[in-house]
């Protein structure tokens, strides 16, 4: 499978969340979907501890790096390193919106300074041989999105850079939080398939606002000739994670059958056993489970057991049995009451 096929669907990068204890959750999950990193600073991936933060496991692939920064050198040099470190593509944040972002000038207020973005795009791609790729709002504050899109998007294009993931909202930097940003500013998907209608030899993915695998399918559908090249889900694959276990049939196409929330914790457990071996808390791995089992009977009693029971010191797997057999028992009830 090439790296552009899996870009049909990618789990978008969240913070402190898209660890790697949740992207082998969802490879559980999906064998085919681009997943990405949390956003790692260019300056910690080249100063800090490596292995803390960029470390994976080889069941994730394919995987995206994603970096935040500006300084082209810099970024570069983070660049080599994640490829070294075995990442299928790496991705530059111009999209996030926190103050922290934007007092170090990365993540969405580089979308006023779009040559800024093509000199590090231009370096990302020079350092290394996979993909570099760009993930962009639509705009920030009062610009006029369909000036600030297609300056940024432009500029990485005359540099060699092929693939733009594009969050259809403005970011607003004054007077809006981080949450605030992924909610209030309107959804503007027609921006987006305009650019991939006036720049069809780009890879255009669309994220935000994608509530399910239904929406998904709409926005891959072709509209007026156009055909967007992807979809990226984000709090919908990690609140309700067991929809990516119909993705590889729904949206890949793929002649298989589609992976359970009860299968997802089977494939998932030798991997929670290794980390447990390794000395990692069970916590660390089972907070990317709470939605498992949305919408299931003893679904609150699943994440009860997980959230308790789970950070006690010495916690097993034993645990996350007790929390699988709670949802077994509700259905069995409640099947036997129909």
């Amino acid at each position: 499978m090439s790296i552009n096929q899996a870009r049909r669907l990618a789990v978008a990068p969240m913070m402190d969340w898209t660890d790697r204890h949740c992207r082998a959750f969802h490879r559980a999950l999906t064998g085919r979907a681009l997943l990405y990193t949390e956003m790692v600073t260019a300056p910690a991936v080249v100063h800090g501890d490596r292995e803390r933060l960029l470390g994976f496991d080889v069941v994730e692939h394919p995987v995206a790096l994603q970096l935040g920064g500006s300084d082209p050198a810099q970024l570069a040099e983070a660049a080599r390193i994640g490829e070294a470190f075995g990442y299928d593509e790496i991705n530059l944040n111009v999209g996030c919106p926190s103050d922290r972002v934007q007092s170090g000038r990365f993540g969405a207020c580089l979308m006023r300074e779009p040559e800024l973005v093509a000199d590090c795009m231009a370096a990302i791609r020079e350092a290394v041989a996979v993909p570099a790729t760009v993930k962009c709002r639509i705009g920030v504050d009062d610009q006029d999105p369909e000036v600030s899109l297609f300056a940024t998007v432009d500029a990485c294009a005359a540099v060699g850079i092929a693939v733009f993931i594009v969050h259809a909202r403005k970011a607003w930097l004054k007077g809006l939080s981080p949450k605030e940003n992924r909610d209030v500013p309107p959804l503007d998907y027609g921006l987006v398939r305009r650019l991939k209608r006036e720049r069809p030899h780009l890879n255009v993915s669309i994220n935000g606002g994608i509530a399910s695998l239904g929406a998904a399918e709409r926005l891959l559908a072709e509209e007026d000739g156009v055909r967007l090249d992807g979809v990226m889900l984000g709090r919908a694959a990690y609140h309700e994670p067991a929809i990516l276990g119909q993705a590889d049939r729904r949206l890949f196409g793929e002649a298989v059958a589609d992976i359970d929330a009860f299968q997802a914790v089977e494939r998932y457990r030798p991997y929670m056993a290794a980390r447990l071996g390794e000395g990692v808390a069970l916590s660390a791995m089972t907070r990317h489970m709470l939605g498992l089992m949305h919408g299931r009977p003893g679904a609150r009693a699943f994440r009860r057991i997980l959230t308790v029971e789970a950070i006690r010191p010495g916690a097993g797997l034993e645990v996350l049995d007790r929390a699988v057999e709670a949802v077994r028992e509700a259905e069995a009830r409640r099947d036997q009451a129909t």
